[in-house]
């Protein structure tokens, strides 16, 4: 339990400097983010397979890795809304929206959830029910959201969790930068009309 703890810090951690596109950056976050266990050549490997996101490369290390005996499982598809470290301004009202695939054998129960677990809260909601999911299904699930009035970097860490309180799958993230003269508002005012 305390390795998680202190692996879901790192990850947090690891995950503020996503704002680059420098692949020597990226690999020197993915080895500090996962320790001594990979080399470099293994983070350009994990890095190049999922296309430079820092995310997935590290979700994708981790299942090959460390591998979970719980039958329910969850990979992080895409962001569908606001993409990693996007402007957005002060105060602002937003829809983050991920992509998802049950990729267990099995369907998901129904009473599964997505759970807020760490990291900046910018949602009044801290869970969002899910329902029943076949096994190779996608789906879109979306949270209500409004950016901090302090400009800055912030990130959330959500978890899909079981009706019995066990969570499941790849973390997912909402990271975005507040700043004044963020175009977020008005992008997602256009795609709603």
């Amino acid at each position: 339990m305390t390795m998680e703890v202190d692996l879901d810090r790192e990850l947090m951690n690891g995950f503020k400097t996503m704002n680059t596109t420098d692949k020597d950056v990226l690999i020197t976050e993915f080895l500090r983010v996962l320790g001594s266990q990979p080399n470099a050549a293994e983070g350009a490997f994990y890095l190049d397979m999922a296309n430079w996101n820092l995310q997935e490369a590290v979700s994708a290390w981790m299942d090959v890795h460390h591998p979970r005996n719980n039958p329910l499982a969850m990979r992080f598809v895409q962001d569908i809304t606001i993409g990693e470290g996007e402007s957005v301004p002060p105060s602002t009202r937003f829809t983050k929206t991920w992509r998802i695939r049950n990729t267990g054998a099995e369907s998901w129960p129904p009473g599964c959830t997505l759970r807020f677990t760490d990291g900046d809260q910018l949602s009044n909601h801290t869970e969002v029910t899910v329902g029943q999911v076949s096994a190779g299904q996608e789906i879109d699930i979306s949270v209500e959201m409004c950016s901090p009035p302090d400009q800055g970097m912030f990130q959330g860490k959500w978890r899909m969790c079981n009706p019995g309180g066990n969570f499941f799958g790849d973390a997912i993230w909402v990271i975005i930068c507040v700043e004044k003269g963020g175009v977020l508002a008005v992008t997602q005012q256009l795609n709603s009309n």
